[in-house]
């Protein structure tokens, strides 16, 4: 049985952190070999966290919504598909996982080698998750690939270039976190040199305290009656 993989790209490299709207290669493929093709169905989309999903391509390998994401394209050899879209998100979270269904057909099947007729007259079929076809097929195989898409990364990239003329040369730049960081530090430095001002006080006031306590023995009038007389 040859093995299954989802990848999705952005440009030429594996998409990581993209933004909304930036346009997107999803190709699924299985190990180059002679005696099996693919067929792509069921694709979702999750968010990752369990709580909303929207599919993608349907049992019968056909987009539900053109919009989000078209027909795959498969190769010659049926050993690929892939489908182009723009990146798109849940609202409240930037983490997006694709999933999809690939089921393996037998090459020597001429129906291995058809892709699926996908129009937008004829009514979807209603199905239990269940297809005819899959007796005929050796396994089904789900693959999984995740990325994360960014809406405010358009806003930050655009205003790089004006934030470039604006610095100058000689300009120092810092990390919010090793700035946060210094202002962390500078903090206990002051309150540690304020504590320490105020031992120093608080112990001058003490000795203060005590050497005032030890000369009263000796205040008020003192009378030496073994030497006084009287004329």
């Amino acid at each position: 049985m040859p093995g299954c993989h989802m990848k999705i790209f952005s440009g030429g490299s594996i998409a990581e952190n993209v933004k909304i709207g930036d346009p997107l290669t999803l190709i699924v493929n299985i190990d180059r070999q002679d005696v099996y093709g693919l067929h792509v169905t069921d694709c979702l989309v999750r968010d990752g966290l369990g709580w909303g999903e929207q599919r993608l391509v349907g049992t019968d390998g056909c987009p539900t919504d053109g919009e989000i994401m078209g027909p795959f394209e498969y190769s010659s050899d049926r050993a690929s598909a892939k489908v182009t879209f723009p990146a798109h998100k849940f609202p409240y979270t930037a983490s997006v996982y694709y999933q999809c269904n690939v089921r393996l057909c037998a090459l020597v099947d001429p129906e291995c080698q058809q892709a699926p007729t996908c129009s937008s007259r004829r009514p979807k079929r209603q199905t239990d998750g269940k297809v005819e076809e899959d007796e005929g097929h050796p396994a089904t195989i789900e693959v999984y690939s995740g990325l994360y898409v960014n809406e405010n990364a358009e806003v930050i990239d655009g205003d790089d270039e004006v934030l470039k003329e604006k610095t100058p040369d000689d300009a120092i730049c810092v990390s919010q976190r090793n700035f946060a960081i210094a202002i962390a530090v500078a903090g206990l430095i002051l309150m540690l040199a304020v504590i320490a001002a105020v031992l120093i006080i608080m112990a001058r006031r003490r000795g203060k305290t005590i050497s005032n306590s030890g000369s009263s023995i000796y205040s008020g009038p003192y009378t030496n009656t073994a030497f006084s007389h009287s004329s």
